[in-house]
């Protein structure tokens, strides 16, 4: 019996969602008695070897190139390494990728199955209750998962990473989709990270911007104070919507829920659409020349005033502060 974990691969270097899984399944298989097996696509082993210290004890390693670019192959490939396995939990990042492949396990395979969870679950015998937000993150639920296979999907960002000296076993793992028929046809693949920065979901520095910027053109001052923190760059809706930003910058309740460790909000009025997707954040600091902007109520820090002459201000004092450091 085991625990299995989806591993991504994301520009050279094994996704710390990912990671966040391989911790999270070793959590698991020491309160279910069970080992740890991770199915991950084109690893090499500098990866491989990173995998094993997050907590794997098997490593199943695939090479096929329709793993990972199409649900329905993805799918079908772990319902495989599954079975192979006797696999009585499975789990998944809740990204774009678990978003899809998951669900689609779970109706295959019968199993019951909690998204988004954001704690360790409560084993009583064959039952798990697993935790995870409601209500736009305004409260949290317990789900029971009775069910004889089991999936959870892990809201990023809600675990720490820890590594070890552990170093798992790595077998070939040869799938076969000759019969599988998928409709989804991949035409190209683009990365909507850029510059070098951290994706949303996985960033712990976020600088984010609204309408209080007046326009696209005025976009360099949140540039260059995520440059100066080295922080991912997002907006609100109404910004992706006027294509000022394009919409993978978009967090809130229609984009993607973060959970960053600092969250800069400037110019951002703090909708309840909008907090749905960042109040998950450690650290919420809010910039805005509206005292009674409802993120101020959210906010950990506020700065009321005008942004295009506070926040060039701030990047000039971190990159002082970082000049001193060195």
């Amino acid at each position: 019996m085991s625990v299995l974990v989806f591993v991504e691969i994301n520009k050279g270097r094994v996704k710390k969602a990912s990671l966040e899984c391989v911790n999270y399944a070793a959590k698991i298989a020491q309160l279910t008695s069970s080992s740890v097996v991770v199915f991950v696509n084109n690893a090499d082993a500098s990866q491989l070897e990173e995998i094993g210290k997050a907590g794997a004890s098997k490593i199943l390693a695939v090479k096929n190139d329709k793993v990972g670019t199409d649900s329905v192959y993805t799918t079908a490939a772990i319902e495989q390494a599954v079975k192979a396995e006797n696999a009585k939990t499975i789990v998944f990042a809740f990204d774009l990728t678990g978003k899809s492949v998951a669900p689609r396990l779970s109706a295959k395979l019968k199993a019951g199955m909690v998204a988004g969870a954001t704690d360790y679950p409560v084993v009583n015998g064959n039952s798990f209750e697993v935790k995870k937000n409601v209500f736009s993150g305004k409260a949290s639920a317990l789900y029971s998962i009775n069910s004889d296979i089991k999936i959870i999907s892990l809201l990023p960002n809600s675990f720490p990473i820890t590594l070890g000296s552990n170093a798992a076993s790595v077998v070939d793992f040869n799938v076969d989709l000759g019969s599988v028929t998928s409709k989804i046809i991949v035409k190209e693949v683009k990365s909507n990270a850029s510059d070098g920065m951290v994706p949303l979901t996985e960033a712990e520095l976020v600088v984010s911007a609204g309408r209080g910027l007046k326009g696209p053109e005025n976009w360099g001052i949140i540039e260059e104070l995520a440059k100066s923190l080295n922080a991912t760059t997002a907006c609100s809706r109404p910004v992706s919507d006027m294509h000022w930003r394009p919409h993978h910058e978009h967090v809130g309740q229609t984009g993607f829920a973060i959970r960053p460790n600092l969250y800069i909000a400037i110019g951002i009025s703090g909708a309840i659409q909008h907090l749905a997707g960042v109040n998950g954040s450690k650290t919420i600091v809010v910039i805005n020349n509206d005292k009674e902007a409802p993120f101020f109520k959210s906010a950990d820090y506020g700065i009321v005033g005008d942004a295009f002459s506070i926040v060039p201000k701030l990047t000039e004092a971190i990159k002082k502060f970082k000049a001193n450091q060195n």
